[in-house]
């Protein structure tokens, strides 16, 4: 079911809106409170955590298709896997940024849980203004399915996990502003003699939301090339970003493992780039557009382990 009115249909439908809205919200409060809290979690639990977030996220399909219909849960699933899968990306740019500051481990977990605040926040606001140019300008549509062509390009070649936060306009202009001194706990900021200073987790923050803004850019068109439903689109964003803390524990372990993972994804989005490119020429159904996505992603997944043992390669850490 595709929203013709978008704006007109997202007012009219606030409870749905502000119910994902709490679900999402409490959720991310029990990973914050509840996950690893104050320490460093083991591989075994960061595996159970993410595979409950997953099925939690594949779970929200059946709300989606009583209050809509199949079709929708449908392209909830195809939008939700291609999300959670863009997100692994989203964590390794969140690494080379920890890493680059030295951010200490045990601050970590906030910075990881305002970085998916900020990348909701930003997302409704691509989502709402997508939905609203697609509407009034169907040559949009066109554009941001070369956009999403040049992101596949940019992935298949591993543009996507290079970040050097010093190049970030963001931290270029704090830095002309504000003293940086050194790490207080958890505090972004604090008074050296007369003077504000900021953290080094200050300037993670900045890279973290100029990470997010980035990849509110990019991920975006891919969802809109499966459908234009805001409401299924914010849905399928929100859950995907649930349990990225547990992830990030697991994301080189999981890089390591699946070695054509970066190819697998550039490929899905090409495909998906081209879907959204010739539809008004092909319209490929929701079911067709799923099968193809887990399609590629087995592919992707099984040439990976195949090349492991053809090399003789162990995954597993040492």
């Amino acid at each position: 079911m595709l929203i013709n009115t978008p704006l007109a249909a997202l007012g009219a439908n606030p409870l749905a809106i502000g119910v994902i809205v709490v679900i999402v919200g409490a959720l991310l409060l029990v990973d914050l409170l509840v996950f690893a809290r104050g320490r460093q979690p083991t591989r075994k639990e960061a595996i159970v955590w993410s595979i409950g977030w997953l099925i939690v996220g594949l779970l929200a399909t059946i709300p989606i298709i009583l209050l809509s219909s199949p079709a929708d849960g449908v392209n909830y699933v195809t939008v939700y896997l291609i999300e959670r899968t863009l997100s692994l990306d989203n964590l390794v740019v969140f690494l080379l940024i920890f890493g680059y500051f030295a951010v200490p481990a045990a601050q970590r977990g906030i910075l990881l849980f305002w970085g998916i605040i900020l990348a909701l926040a930003m997302r409704g606001v691509a989502i709402v203004v997508g939905v609203e140019l697609i509407e009034r300008f169907h040559i949009v549509t066109y554009i941001l399915g070369a956009l999403l062509l040049v992101l596949a390009w940019r992935m298949y070649k591993g543009a996507a996990d290079h970040v050097d936060p010093d190049h970030s306009p963001l931290v270029r202009l704090i830095r002309r502003f504000y003293p940086i001194g050194d790490y207080h706990g958890s505090r972004f900021s604090t008074i050296v003699g007369d003077r504000r200073v900021l953290t080094p987790l200050a300037l993670a923050l900045v890279s973290v939301v100029a990470a997010d803004i980035a990849f509110a850019l990019d991920s975006i068109p891919a969802a809109f090339a499966i459908t234009e439903d805001p409401l299924v689109i914010w849905a399928a964003n929100g859950f995907a970003l649930l349990g990225l803390r547990a992830l990030f524990s697991l994301v080189e372990d999981l890089i390591k493992r699946f070695r054509y993972l970066n190819q697998t994804v550039a490929v899905v989005l090409g495909v998906v780039a081209l879907k959204l490119l010739i539809q008004d020429v092909y319209k490929a159904s929701a079911p067709v557009s799923l099968a193809l996505v887990i399609g590629l992603f087995a592919a992707g997944i099984t040439l990976s382990v195949l090349a492991d043992r053809r090399d003789g390669v162990n995954p597993r850490p040492s």
